[in-house]
């Protein structure tokens, strides 16, 4: 080999070893550097914990007990009630004008009856109100349309799909 290639490796070879060092510095700084931060919990992780190791059941006794299976069941009551629309209020004005039930009764969209005498006002007088509460609330599949159960919203309560059927068939005399 000539010496000029000598030196051109000797130099190559310092330059290359200077690069892993510098590399293997930047790795252990980095190490450092995220050995030193504390990253929070992810609270989605935390409660999918929490839900794998609780109790299936729970058991109570005594008047604590009591007290607690009370508590339990008024919770449950509150986490039900939570979810319902119009926060429960049963006012069929506003529950028709709000809801799912002015997009089809409006316009007659899939043979929906319209809100006037030839269309609720005819079926109710047919079938009666109780019949209109009840394929309402339960859904109903005819010849010329579809009711969805509750009007495509499960949410809504059956006291809420009466008091807008009762509107209904008020408004369309």
């Amino acid at each position: 080999m000539r010496t000029h290639d000598l030196a051109f490796l000797k130099r190559f070879s310092l330059v290359i070893a200077f690069l892993v060092l510098v590399a293997l510095g930047l790795m252990l700084f980095a190490h450092h550097l995220n050995n030193k931060v504390e990253y929070p919990a992810d609270p989605v992780v935390q409660q999918k914990l929490q839900d794998r190791i609780a109790p299936v059941g729970a058991v109570y006794a005594g008047a604590t007990g009591a007290a607690a299976q009370a508590a339990a069941a008024a919770a449950a009551v509150a986490a039900l009630t939570a979810n319902v629309p119009f926060d429960g209020r049963t006012d069929g004005a506003e529950i028709f004008n709000n809801g799912p039930c002015t997009g089809c009764h409006t316009a007659g969209v899939g043979g929906a009856p319209k809100l006037d005498a030839a269309g609720i006002g005819a079926r109710a007088a047919e079938q009666g109100v109780e019949m209109l509460i009840k394929k309402a609330t339960e859904g109903f599949q005819g010849s010329v349309g579809v009711m969805p159960a509750k009007g495509g919203n499960p949410a809504l309560t059956d006291e809420q799909m009466k008091a807008v059927v009762e509107w209904m068939v008020s408004q369309s005399k």
